[in-house]
């Protein structure tokens, strides 16, 4: 649940932060100390007349989710890359793009959110991670800013909070199709489900999952493990022994590499399935050297949008840091694409409102509830009254294991 900040500890937290953060990769440089204060404008570019619109990226770039965090900024940069400037009003502004890291985490994210109240930001996107998103909603609500959640999906993300938005599909959708895939498809009869202890990404999606596959008529059987677990061999034997018939893991994608080298230590034939998280470079490695079956559900399948695939993976390739971002590898992520559609929905919404520098944040707001807008990559984009994305389709995708990739086997829908 979403937890009121004060300003003092927002004030200690963000000091903290400023203290013993890492720096996130290929983040923009930190403006100056005498930044505008919350809810501010940016100042017109020192280089000329042209105002700023200036977006923050609330985003990981370290921790748990780290990886998936620099894979989703990535195609954000990459939409900033190909569209620095938008028309507003009549008036030209540049887009500039603020990045914070939010360390993956609860305890840090909201005074990584405050960070970029702060600089004087005019929209939020982000986070790659429910609970952190969750965690810090209140500080750009505080601020009157509004914030576009990217790959989000929790449903308490945007409850209860009338500034949040987002742009992809919900858990409760994402766990009936990952239910009717184990239960319908590979027949399975026991599901053991595997969840990282008090994560609300992890405990929500496994919630929704259960509640779908036993009201199918399958057993489920749980087990939580803590954070920093390395070690998951007790647990692939446990989900041996009580013959199951797939291993549900809804977790980061650093723990998935873990877990499918334990499966493939073990020895098991038992199908992997994970949601959005497990779109990932190195679950792709880990599935490949352990020869382990994974399936996951993702927004957006590797050659849906030709044209923008090779631009992006042209781009990609043309710089070292970048591509390390990416894992080392030019697969895209399903985060990815949808990065690149909520920096281009946001720039429809700041056209619809039509209010040039100094922005009106209350025309934002109302232009965002009004949004119908097409992605370029990953589709149309309006929102229900939670603010909430309309979606109702999951790409289903499996690692050949004999060619060393990700293969499409499915585009569900409920």
């Amino acid at each position: 649940m979403k937890k009121k900040m004060f300003i003092a500890l927002t004030l200690a937290l963000l000091m903290t932060l400023a203290a013993c953060a890492p720096a996130a990769p290929a983040t923009p440089a930190a403006p100056a100390a005498d930044a505008p204060a919350a809810g501010d404008a940016a100042a017109p570019a020192a280089d000329g007349d042209m105002p700023e619109l200036v977006i923050g990226l609330f985003q990981p770039a370290t921790g748990a989710n780290g990886a998936g965090g620099r894979q989703e900024s990535l195609g954000t940069i990459f939409a900033n890359y190909r569209q620095p400037t938008v028309e507003i009003g009549g008036v030209m502004h540049r887009v500039r793009i603020e990045q914070v890291d939010n360390q993956s985490s609860t305890t840090h994210g909201p005074a990584a959110a405050a960070e970029l109240v702060a600089r004087g930001v005019h929209i939020i996107l982000g986070s790659y991670g429910s609970a952190v998103s969750i965690a810090s909603s209140d500080v750009f609500a505080d601020a009157g800013l509004t914030a576009i959640g990217v790959s989000c999906t929790n449903p308490n993300v945007t409850r209860g909070n009338d500034f949040y938005f987002r742009v992809c599909f919900l858990d409760p959708f994402q766990g009936q199709v990952l239910a009717s895939l184990a239960s319908n498809t590979l027949n399975a009869d026991t599901a053991y489900v595997l969840t990282l202890l008090g994560d609300d990404y992890s405990q929500g999606l496994a919630h929704f999952f259960t509640e779908q596959f036993q009201s199918l008529g399958g057993t489920v059987i749980q087990e939580n493990f803590p954070e920093g677990t390395s070690d998951f061999s007790g647990f692939m034997t446990n989900a041996m022994n009580a013959g199951a018939g797939v291993i549900f893991a809804p977790t980061s994608a650093e723990a998935a590499a873990l877990i499918i080298d334990s499966a493939g230590v073990a020895g098991t034939d038992i199908p992997l399935l994970a949601g959005d998280t497990w779109d990932s470079p190195q679950v792709l490695d880990a599935a490949v050297r352990s020869g382990v079956s994974v399936m996951v559900t993702t927004f957006y399948q590797e050659g849906g949008a030709p044209e923008w695939d090779a631009a992006f993976k042209e781009w990609l390739n043309a710089n070292p840091a970048q591509l390390a971002n990416n894992g080392g590898s030019d697969v895209i992520a399903g985060f990815t694409a949808m990065g690149y559609d909520a920096y281009m929905v946001t720039l429809d919404i700041f056209q619809r409102a039509g209010v040039p520098y100094p922005f009106d944040q209350d025309a934002i707001r109302a232009a965002t509830w009004e949004t119908s807008f097409y992605g370029p990559v990953a589709g149309l984009i309006e929102f229900d009254e939670h603010g909430d994305a309309r979606r109702d389709t999951a790409f289903v995708k499996t690692v050949n294991v004999e060619e060393g990739a990700w293969e499409f086997y499915a585009a569900q829908r409920l």
